[in-house]
């Protein structure tokens, strides 16, 4: 006899059913004579972890800048974020390193930089003539908070404004302060006798560059000489300031205030305003002042050639118009445009032909920054209609609550999806094409068609492309549509275990070669859909009713049937009929009058039109049980090939037919090991009533105290809460959120045993049990107690006779133990190569077949993957199983372990994927530790395990996901994916991948003076700026007020860092103008030399001819 395994024994490895000491110890990663030796080709150095790109709408978003020549758009955020956009497709996410919002965005136009303030005082120059841009410079004010900044177009000194009022100077080259300062009490003198408050604005006259007009918080407005060092005019208004626009001309200028008035101002007519406008008030007929509105909290004024300026505003509103959504209001001439916004405005910017502040402006666009959206805005459309977002913002329309990630699908899925999403876009949009256009496509290497598909709060799911690391949204399906709607709160008692939300989704089983998608919703919904190019009206929706409950079938039930022992198979010869549409009152509440045999959702009753797409084929729902509300569903799967679809909760699992519309299976989860039961548990209490489940069970009976349930609704309800992501649910466990537990298999309590949940399910084509010859259709079951139970599938013949026969299904007895709850489950062949589940091809449903397509289609057998008869019988495939704790390696059909790998002693697996990468597979995981793990196969040998990110949240755990091809995503905030790769390959390709922010462009030419403004002035004044800020006039700023730190500038960025990209252009545009000017002068003073030596010559030619003849002593 072989020595006994005592090892084995505690790790539950062996099966359920055969003693431990008849079968050899596991081999540990190695395989033994009797393991066929697999050749294995991934190494760890096909394996590098970096992130990808970024894609969805910036979080929490703060600042907005653009870049008119370039046509890049920049957005910052509260969590120190920068993204920029330019064409579609062209998209660019970086971090500052503290994590300080953003409050403020400044383009160097067209010069491949951009400035940004933070709120903790820092400014920073950012390089972007990289494909990831990097940070050139830092400089960090330690005596004063910055509130405001200003680059004027062209020009290297940067204007900060603070909190104290006062105004500082940097050289944006060098990143250093000048000692040029302006102090509040020198700008506003004797204007005030208190401190004006926090500087708001500041920008210069657009026609004389050596005037600066400086806005206070409180009201008052300085025009400040910058060569005389003193304000010239003051503007003093009783009134907060929140921003200020000058008119082109430079003659005039416009502040918006806290009380929603707009002063137009004369520049040299400082008394008071010349017009005062309340866009919003109510004007009162006897010359009374409007009533006060909401605060103006930005105006911009925008001049045309043609006709009226514009005056855009954000904010006014007056304050009886509660619940009135936030608006943007364009004053054109004498019409006032309210536009309506679905979010309350961050900021907003005018799109301009011209980067010159002197000139016409001619604006064309509006690009609103919403809280949750970008808008834009066209202006010179009749109506002002938004232009249509190219950019993939709109993931979380709904809050995100599940996705799934399918890299390597079949390559006519995309245009499929794309061709029946193109007819469900929204009409209206402005005809032209999207202004913002900078930048430049990465060259894609992946040529293989990528899918992500996310599930959202309101039931809709979204099909999106993200082939080649850009993403677009394909198609967009609403499941709530099958349901009706509650009216009234009446209606409303069936959906209150979740307070909101109903619809939600959970899981999404999706079929790609078949198109076949199945989802569970939080209301312990299933609905299962088909794919078709045609439009369909159903007449009913056909609909299934389970009733899965806990405890165990009683000998005296009221059908009066005795269950047989196992493992006799069930057959569906009483499969349950479709239930009808509408329940009678009657019969929703028990004897007891507790609720029973009542869906938690009401399915439409009346014919429902199908838009071509996906549309439903079956809606399955679990039914309140004796007063208790359905428990959620914890795992789904569908297979098309089979035409089964499989779903489980802590209460046990159901088959269901969708072809033939029954229930094959629905058995209580302890009932699926029948007698093997490891933990020998007793039912709870006897059933009131049961349906015909055609179910199996372990006929044992115990005493019960009737009130020691399962579970009391209430905390069903609060399992349901933590079932989404803590964006949806505020009143979360902390407990349970912080993801501190621990989650071994080693659960004493009974109600934790008695709970046992399916985890897990995979359909294949295998072992069933270990005396068989050859693969035959079954399903694998993984339980939360780290069990692997196996139901054997006996399918009738496909054509028609699949619609007659019953399908029958069984479980085998098969019996595998894994420490943890089990995650995934996958098969190999011998070489170690994926055998992947069953399917059937996509083909259109809803067109009539030909008699020929019938007779091919009774002849034709589901696409399955069997091994050839040549290979050894012995071993034919390997089950790969995942539990959060540890992986293993079974030969089946043995059911020996080949090999085991431990994944985490301390923490658990979040995902585990068997995935393709390089020609091979491997498994992939993710912990709760925030590790990433990748393991060869078969042997399970550790290839890949950094440290990526802490689990801080509930949403990274629910959705991320790893694929084929190295590519992994996760929902980084509530509005944004983030995509990473850990392919080798993929991390160095992706320099070419990405796109290229910066351009090579020419900044247009400067408007022209006209000859009479040349001749009388008039013209726009240029200042020396040099001169003015330069450390020989102005000297050296303290060393106190700030801090320069250089900049980490990237791999690119080390010459720019070096030199100054930014530095090097502006010096060379800054030497050529110099160059220009002092030719300019040498010509003017050669000029001058000359006429006075031509009259030097003249005057001594007449002296000569008036003393030629005169004598010595005649002088």
């Amino acid at each position: 006899m072989r020595k006994f395994n005592i090892r084995k024994v505690l790790d539950g490895l062996t099966a359920g059913s055969s003693s431990a000491s008849q079968q050899p110890p596991p081999q540990q990663h190695t395989p033994g004579g009797r393991e066929p030796e697999v050749q294995e080709t991934l190494q760890s150095e096909h394996f590098q972890l970096c992130k990808t790109v970024r894609h969805g709408f910036p979080y929490q978003p703060s600042a907005l800048a653009f870049d008119p020549v370039q046509k890049i758009l920049a957005v910052g955020t509260q969590t120190g974020a920068l993204r920029l956009f330019g064409r579609p497709g062209v998209e660019c996410y970086c971090q500052h390193d503290g994590g300080a919002a953003v409050i403020q965005l400044q383009f160097l136009i067209n010069e491949g930089a951009l400035v940004s303030a933070l709120a903790d005082d820092t400014l920073h120059l950012w390089n972007l003539r990289q494909k990831r841009p990097a940070i050139l410079h830092s400089l960090k004010f330690c005596r004063e908070r910055v509130t405001f900044c200003h680059l004027p177009f062209q020009s290297k000194w940067l204007y900060v404004g603070t909190e104290r009022g006062n105004i500082h100077i940097v050289n944006v080259e060098s990143f250093t302060l000048s000692g040029y300062v302006i102090m509040w009490n020198k700008a506003i003198e004797l204007s005030s006798k208190s401190h004006p408050g926090p500087v708001v604005h500041i920008s210069d006259n657009p026609m004389d560059e050596g005037k600066l007009l400086i806005g206070y918080e409180s009201g008052t407005v300085v025009l400040w000489d910058l060569k005389s060092k003193k304000g010239d005019y003051r503007y003093t208004y009783d009134e907060a300031i929140h921003s200020v626009a000058w008119h082109h001309e430079g003659k005039q200028f416009i502040c918006s205030h806290s009380d929603g008035t707009l002063t137009i101002w004369n520049v040299r007519s400082p008394a008071k305003p010349v017009q005062t406008i309340t866009p919003h008030g109510k004007q009162l007929k006897d010359g009374k002042k409007p009533e006060p509105c909401k605060p103006i909290l930005k105006v911009e004024f925008k001049t045309t050639r043609s006709g009226e300026p514009f005056i855009i505003l954000s904010g006014g509103l007056s304050y009886d118009t509660v619940g009135r959504r936030p608006c943007l209001t364009v004053m054109h001439g004498k019409s006032t445009a309210v536009l309506e916004m679905d979010y309350s405005i961050v900021d907003f910017l005018t799109l301009c032909e011209t980067p010159y502040p002197n000139d016409f402006q001619e604006p064309y666009a509006v690009v609103v920054l919403l809280e949750k959206d970008l808008v834009l805005i066209d202006l010179a459309q009749n109506g002002y209609p938004i232009f249509e977002n190219p950019y993939p913002l709109s993931i979380h329309e709904s809050p995100v609550t599940c996705c799934e990630y399918f890299a390597d699908c079949p390559v006519d899925l995309i245009p499929a999806l794309y061709s029946v999403g193109a007819r469900q876009k929204r009409q209206g949009y402005s005809k032209k094409e999207w202004p913002i256009n900078g930048g430049n496509w990465g060259l894609g290497a992946q040529s293989y068609p990528e899918i992500i598909i996310t599930g959202h709060a309101d039931g809709s799911i979204k099909f999106w492309d993200a082939s080649a690391i850009t993403l677009q949204v394909l198609y967009k399906l609403k499941t709530a549509k099958v349901f009706e709607k509650s009216r009234n709160k009446d209606d409303k008692p069936n959906t209150d275990i979740v307070d909101e939300d109903p619809y939600a989704i959970q899981i999404i089983s999706w079929c790609p070669e078949s198109r076949m998608l199945c989802i569970a919703g939080v209301s312990a919904h299933v609905i299962i859909y088909r794919f078709s190019k045609q439009e369909v009206i159903i007449e009913v929706i056909p609909m299934l009713e389970v009733r899965l409950l806990y405890e165990i079938n009683d000998l005296d039930s009221p059908e009066g049937e005795q269950a047989p022992p196992l493992p006799t198979p069930v057959g569906a010869t009483s499969p349950q009929p479709i239930p009808p549409q509408s329940h009678p009152s009657t019969s929703s509440s028990s004897s007891d009058g507790l609720r029973d045999n009542v869906p938690c959702l009401k399915v439409k009753n009346s014919p429902l039109k199908q838009s071509p797409g996906y549309q439903a084929e079956l809606v399955i729902q679990l039914v309140w049980v004796g007063g208790e509300p359905p428990q959620q569903i914890t795992s789904l799967a569908v297979n098309s090939s089979y035409g089964l679809v499989v779903f489980g909760n802590c209460n046990g699992i159901a088959i269901v037919d969708y072809l033939q519309k029954a229930v094959l299976l629905n058995l209580g989860t302890i009932e699926l090991y029948g007698s093997n039961d490891p933990y020998r548990r007793e039912p709870r209490s006897p059933r009131k009533s049961r349906q015909p489940s055609g179910g199996l069970c372990d006929i044992s009976e115990g005493t019960v105290v009737p009130e020691d349930r399962c579970k009391s609704p209430t905390s069903a309800k609060m399992s349901r809460k933590l079932s989404l992501p803590t964006d949806l649910k505020p009143d979360l466990d902390v407990k349970d959120n912080s993801f501190s537990r621990s989650r071994s298999s080693s659960v004493t309590s009974i109600d934790k045993e008695s709970r046992e949940a399916i985890s897990a399910l995979h359909f294949c084509e295998t072992f069933t049990r270990k005396a068989d010859s050859s693969p035959s259709p079954c399903l694998w079951v993984g339980t939360t107690l780290g069990t692997v139970l196996v139901i054997a599938l006996n399918l009738p013949p496909g054509g028609e006779q699949r619609l007659l026969q019953p399908v029958i299904v069984s479980p085998s007895g098969t019996i595998l133990r894994l420490k943890g709850a089990i995650l995934r489950m996958a098969f190999l062949d011998t070489t170690g190569c994926l055998v992947p589940p069953a399917y059937e091809s996509w083909r259109e449903h809803n067109v009539p077949e030909e008699k020929d397509e019938k007779e091919k289609l009774k002849k034709k057998r589901p696409v399955s993957v069997s091994p050839s008869p040549s290979q050894e019988i012995s071993e034919n495939q390997y089950a790969v199983i995942c539990s959060e704790k540890q992986a293993k390696v079974i030969s089946l059909p043995t059911q020996n372990c080949a090999y085991k790998q431990n994944i985490t002693e301390t923490s658990f697996v979040l995902r585990g994927d068997i995935v393709a990468l390089s020609n091979s597979i491997c498994l992939a995981c993710f912990c709760a530790n925030g590790h990433i793990m990748t393991f060869s196969l078969p042997s399970l040998r550790p290839l890949l395990d950094v440290y990526y990110l802490p689990l801080t949240n509930m949403r990274i755990a629910r959705t991320f996901c790893f694929t084929n091809n190295g590519q992994a995503l996760y929902l980084v905030s509530p509005t944004e994916i983030q995509r990473l790769t850990y392919s080798q390959e993929t991390c160095e390709n992706l320099q070419e991948m990405l796109g290229e922010l910066f351009t090579p462009v020419e900044t247009p030419e400067a408007p022209n003076r006209g000859f009479f403004k040349g001749l009388f002035g008039g013209g726009a004044q240029s200042l020396d700026r040099e001169e003015l800020f330069g450390e020989s006039s102005s000297g050296k700023a303290s060393r106190s007020l700030a801090q320069h730190i250089p900049g980490p500038g990237g791999i690119e960025g080390v010459k720019g860092a070096a030199s100054g990209v930014v530095g090097e252009l502006a010096r060379a545009r800054l030497a050529l103008d110099e160059r220009g000017q002092k030719l300019g002068d040498l010509e003017e003073r050669t000029t001058a030399m000359l006429s006075s030596a031509d009259s030097f010559s003249k005057h001594a030619h007449e002296m000569m001819l008036k003393y030629k003849d005169k004598k010595w002593y005649q002088f």
